[in-house]
């Protein structure tokens, strides 16, 4: 049979067995087909298969050593066969990649990438540097092998705790039982961060056409004729209802007694028809500081407009996430206009207004057009005019504001 014959018969059995052998099998196939072709066998197989003779011999020698096949039956190599791993063959890669990683705690405090971002690419740059030569796929590789993975930053840390933290939230648990055992208002204030108004960048995605994003501007510099919103929000803790004001102006003590009173006009008083007095909640800082001259004298405002005594209870220094506000309101806000560029005022409170959740959430907004200047000085005098009871708790966190009517 010619030999142009006999490679082409060889190559039609390969294609029809090759896909369902393994390395191991296809050699000792081809080791197979060799010998029984006798002189030349190794070479033809060789050409029609594609592979080297020498494959096609180490077959030969393990069908030869009969013992060898028993002994490696399930095996695809020979014990320690195959290409050594780059950390066998260089053991000093691993730790050089830890010391890299990890300067600080693993001894290695004037790495050079301490003060860098340590992408795989940076990494395999500079162990190569370093004689370890090391590809940026392999970097990633060993990483995952040895515990390491892309991890963002985590908010965990609330910096010195207060001493009387602890007893604070123990405090202010106590009171809003009271109050709603009572059949009371509690709720919960702050405000939210401020928002660019036009077509800018939003986080997060929403659904689209495929190919379609939303077109936005590429900086994020203000537009001075639309400028900037600021949402105070107000949550009722007992009904999951939640009320945001969208301020034009500043984020002052008075526009946030003005959103309460917004609340409590729209909202509060329907749910509340008897309620004689209001609890409030709210952070250390901000518009609402329990330090801010012109939050009490906004309260003793909002107080004789209402005729509620005003319990407020201020969550200590640092611990602003356990507000309420914080994840039963603002949190889905956000996630309900992720990917959606707040491009106007009613986009905005359109957007606010249609924040639902599974358990009910109900949430109703409206512009704020009014002026809240910011540097108002309150004098001694008419600080003095706000009827304020301190709590025998914490006065300073703890305290009443009565009405004057």
């Amino acid at each position: 049979m010619a030999h142009e014959n006999i490679v082409a018969m060889i190559r039609d059995k390969y294609e029809l067995l090759g896909p369902s052998l393994n390395e191991r099998t296809r050699r000792l196939w081809a080791a197979t087909e060799a010998m029984a072709l006798g002189h030349g066998g190794i070479t033809a197989v060789a050409v029609a298969c594609g592979i080297s003779r020498g494959v096609v011999h180490a077959g030969i020698d393990e069908l030869r050593d009969l013992e060898a096949v028993t002994r490696m039956a399930g095996r695809v190599r020979r014990p320690g066969g195959g290409r050594k791993k780059l950390t066998e063959k260089d053991p000093g890669l691993l730790p050089a990649l830890e010391r890299l990683v990890e300067p600080t705690s693993r001894g290695d405090p004037e790495s050079p990438l301490r003060w860098t971002l340590k992408s795989t690419r940076r990494l395999a740059r500079e162990l190569t540097a370093r004689k370890h030569r090391v590809g940026a796929t392999k970097v990633g590789k060993l990483l995952r092998e040895t515990g390491y993975s892309l991890q963002a930053n985590r908010k965990t840390r609330e910096g010195k705790q207060h001493p009387d933290r602890d007893a604070q939230f123990r405090h202010i648990h106590r009171r809003v039982k009271s109050f709603q055992k009572r059949g009371q208002p509690v709720i919960s204030v702050d405000t939210k961060k401020k928002e660019l108004v036009g077509d800018f960048r939003n986080g997060g995605k929403e659904w689209r056409p495929k190919g379609k994003p939303e077109k936005v501007r590429v900086h994020d510099f203000r537009d001075k004729k639309l400028g900037k919103v600021v949402p105070y929000g107000v949550y009722d803790v007992t009904h999951n209802e939640g009320w945001v004001s969208v301020g034009v102006d500043h984020d002052t003590a008075e526009f946030a007694a003005e959103a309460i009173l917004t609340w409590w006009r729209r909202m509060g008083r329907k749910r509340f028809p008897g309620a004689g007095e209001l609890m409030i909640t709210a952070d250390c800082g901000g518009s609402n500081g329990n330090r801010l001259r012109l939050w009490r004298v906004a309260l003793q405002k909002l107080a004789d407009r209402t005729g509620l005594a005003l319990n407020v209870c201020h969550f200590p220094p640092g611990t602003s996430k356990w507000n309420k506000i914080e994840h039963r309101l603002f949190c889905h806000i956000t996630r309900n206009w992720r990917g959606k560029p707040l491009t106007s005022h009613v986009v905005i409170v359109k957007l606010i207004g249609g924040t639902t959740t599974g358990e009910g959430l109900r949430v109703n907004a409206a512009l704020d057009r009014g002026q809240y200047p910011v540097g108002i000085k309150v004098a001694d005098e008419e600080l003095a005019r706000v009827r304020l009871r301190r709590g025998r708790f914490h006065g300073d966190w703890n305290y009443t504001v009565l009405p004057r009517t």
